[in-house]
């Protein structure tokens, strides 16, 4: 695919992004930052500081995101002065044909800070206690019968990919296969600056309308899956949960396809007696890490179900609860007669399926859903 050369940038346009990084920069709080990350950086070089590897890992990921801020900021004040630098000589240079190679320089470099100043506003938006943190995302086949399943899969796939652009680390907790096609259900752990605010766009009834692969004579077939998010909890926030208030089963695993994802007995699935609330965890080899993946799954549904029970406020967290069936979808991926996805709540769409699908764009989507949310929609 040929490259798009960007279109010509004016002074207006870089006063107008100037506006906005400045913008940024004031949410930011970027002295406040500065003298954060000094302390953090004294207290990870004191003696015993990775004696509680645990804290230093949240500690370090504390540093991380920290210092990613002031560097963003860094990043795209340079890069604003290097593209009013570039159309200012080029202004100079009248019609000598090199003007026009820096015009272009101005305009790609214009089109990386916008980019670049997105994402900046789009973390901005983010005022939810966790929307910062990381997330759980757990996936499952509705209306539609086999091809539901199938479909749980595709959009597993989609969010490993997606996650994976994102740089985010991803654990697989439990997803394991369906006994003809797909998955029966996909639980994930996702580690990463903004991943909560990020993936909560997700979070709602999925549609699938294709022709059935499964169908001998090939006809259309419209199925359904369910995407929760929800956070996960910083270590400050404390959820007790009684040992007799649990049933914890171990069973063998298995993966997608039929494969076994370990050798022994490991995974695990744990039920809270008293709310019926089910976690299974097969990724790991071990039943202790597994146990004490279902107990972090378990306690982030327990916190968000006494938010409900208290507050009504699911909505914030995950979305309303739905029927995962007709008319309840938030999105609809659309594979014959002809090809589009689209999202019903902000009127984004593509058609291109495939850079969705199969390489996890999602951006246009998750973006376009909070500038949706927030009311700045442009």
């Amino acid at each position: 695919m040929a490259e798009t050369t960007p279109a010509a940038v004016t002074p207006e346009e870089l006063d107008a992004l100037a506006v906005r990084l400045a913008e940024v920069e004031q949410y930011l709080h970027l002295e406040e930052k500065r003298e954060r990350i000094a302390a953090l950086e004294a207290e990870s070089a004191a003696p015993g500081f990775w004696d509680d590897a645990e804290r230093a890992r949240a500690h370090m990921a504390e540093l991380s995101s920290m210092r990613d801020d002031v560097e963003g900021v860094a990043h795209a004040r340079a890069a604003l002065s290097d593209a009013r630098a570039a159309l200012e000589l080029a202004a100079e240079m009248g019609d000598d044909p090199e003007a026009g190679d820096l015009v272009g320089e101005a305009a790609a470099t214009a089109a990386e800070l916008r980019r670049a100043i997105d994402q900046m506003e789009l973390s901005s938006w983010f005022t939810g206690e966790f929307d910062h943190g990381d997330a759980i995302l757990t996936i499952k086949p509705g209306q539609g019968g086999l091809e539901a399943q199938d479909w749980t899969f595709m959009l597993f796939k989609m969010y490993m990919k997606y996650c994976e652009r994102r740089g985010w680390k991803v654990t697989v907790n439990d997803c394991p296969a369906a006994e003809v096609i797909g998955i029966d259900r996909a639980t994930i752990t996702v580690e990463g600056k903004d991943a909560f605010g990020m993936l909560r766009a997700e979070a709602g009834v999925h549609r699938l309308v294709r022709i059935s692969p499964t169908d001998a004579k090939k006809r259309r077939q419209t199925t359904f899956a369910g995407v929760e998010v929800i956070p996960v909890l910083p270590d400050d926030i404390d959820i007790e949960i009684a040992p007799d208030d649990i049933r914890v089963d171990v069973y063998h695993a298995s993966g997608p396809g039929g494969q076994g994802v370990n050798t022994t007995d490991s995974a695990v699935r744990v039920t809270h007696l008293p709310t019926g609330i089910v976690v299974t965890c097969q990724n790991e080899r071990s039943q202790i890490q597994n146990k004490a993946a279902c107990m972090q799954i378990l306690k982030a549904r327990l916190y968000e179900r006494e938010l409900e029970r208290r507050e009504e406020t699911l909505d914030e967290i995950r979305g309303p609860k739905t029927e995962i069936g007709f008319g309840n979808q938030i999105r609809s991926y659309v594979l014959y007669p002809y090809q589009m996805v689209k999202d019903l709540r902000t009127g984004v769409e593509t058609g291109n399926v495939e850079s969705v699908l199969e390489e996890g764009d999602l951006d246009p989507f998750i973006i376009g859903y909070h500038r949706w949310a927030t009311g700045n929609t442009e």
